[in-house]
């Protein structure tokens, strides 16, 4: 178990911090080496220790941004409390820059939508009529801009678009609402305090555009429902317009069920009347069709009914259309 830690940290020291975060592959490298910091881990079950969520529950219980010493003395310290609430909490990265690689699906439904998003967090993915889009060549410059009818927001997702531009429109919502195991009220303290210590040190941009949109869900909050997707999935399309569409999406929530449950979870969605919107490594699931290779993407699969749509970033920093369905480039 212990070497199973070791590992775990390494990696994300060496392939998942360089470029978001110094000070995370910092800390991770540190405990992959520390025998100390590696048994205080071993204690957490496997879900619950992921060096994010480790991470971002010693930060919420005081741990200072500081050098690696620093940082573990506080951790050894608190060990029993730090121990405790990872257990009771789950990684929700709720990043609003993954509607820049979901906005080219959505684009091509007919509205009026409702829209409900599956392991939501906060809600801060249920608003992508609410945000500015900037689409930028990889150069850097330019080739869309999209704002909400009333003009600019204070959230710009800003994203790398590769290859054809499909035609790309802001999306009509008239219903919002999500399902998550543990909700975040982004209109408490404790809410938004959460939602900061998830996002990484380094991560400057991105803590500007996780707090406006925070404003933004608190002015006008979703429908919440605190449960499990596959449960409670039909107690909240009941309360569904029935004049809308509605678009159920799990952007980045299908990996953290059990095989057996994701199944069932796409099956249910596929036997909605519905419209289904995800964004998935392309291995974790055989439900695109037609069916793909992996090998073919840099990226995750972002998929319109199982059909897939484009190759992009797992957090919408960049996107690339995939010819074959709706609209050409322009």
């Amino acid at each position: 178990m212990t070497d199973a830690v070791a590992e775990r940290y390494d990696r994300f020291a060496r392939e998942e911090a360089p470029g978001r975060s110094p000070l995370y592959a910092e800390w991770a490298a540190g405990v992959a080496a520390d025998d100390a910091m590696i048994r205080m881990l071993a204690t957490i079950s496997p879900q619950h220790r992921e060096p994010a969520l480790v991470f971002a529950v010693s930060r919420l219980r005081g741990a200072p941004l500081g050098p690696y010493a620093q940082w573990r003395s506080f951790v050894l310290e608190h060990a029993g409390e730090i121990a405790d609430a990872c257990e009771h909490r789950g990684v929700q990265t709720n990043e609003p820059l993954r509607l820049a690689a979901l906005l080219p699906a959505l684009s091509l439904i007919e509205g009026p939508v409702a829209l409900v998003e599956l392991g939501a967090a906060a809600g801060l993915c249920l608003y992508p009529d609410r945000y500015s889009y900037l689409f930028v060549e990889e150069g850097g410059e330019q080739r869309l801009r999209l704002d909400p009818d009333d003009g600019p927001s204070p959230v710009r997702l800003r994203s790398v678009r590769r290859g054809a531009l499909p035609v790309l429109r802001m999306p009509h919502i008239v219903w919002r609402a999500g399902i998550d195991l543990d909700p975040v009220d982004v209109r408490t303290e404790a809410g938004r305090a959460w939602l900061d210590a998830l996002v990484w040190p380094g991560e400057h941009e991105r803590a500007e555009r996780i707090a406006a949109a925070m404003d933004i869900a608190a002015a006008d909050p979703p429908l919440l429902l605190r449960g499990d997707a596959l449960e409670t999935l039909d107690v909240l399309i009941d309360r569904a317009p029935r004049d809308a569409t509605l678009v159920v999406t799990t952007p980045g929530m299908l990996v953290y069920l059990p095989r057996e449950r994701r199944r069932a979870l796409i099956d249910r969605i596929r036997a909605l009347d519905a419209r289904w919107i995800t964004i998935d490594a392309p291995g974790l699931h055989d439900a695109w069709r037609p069916a793909i290779d992996p090998e073919g993407f840099r990226g995750f699969a972002v998929a319109l009914d199982g059909r897939v749509v484009a190759d992009a970033d797992p957090l919408g920093r960049w996107w690339e259309w995939r010819t074959g369905i709706g609209a050409d480039a322009p």
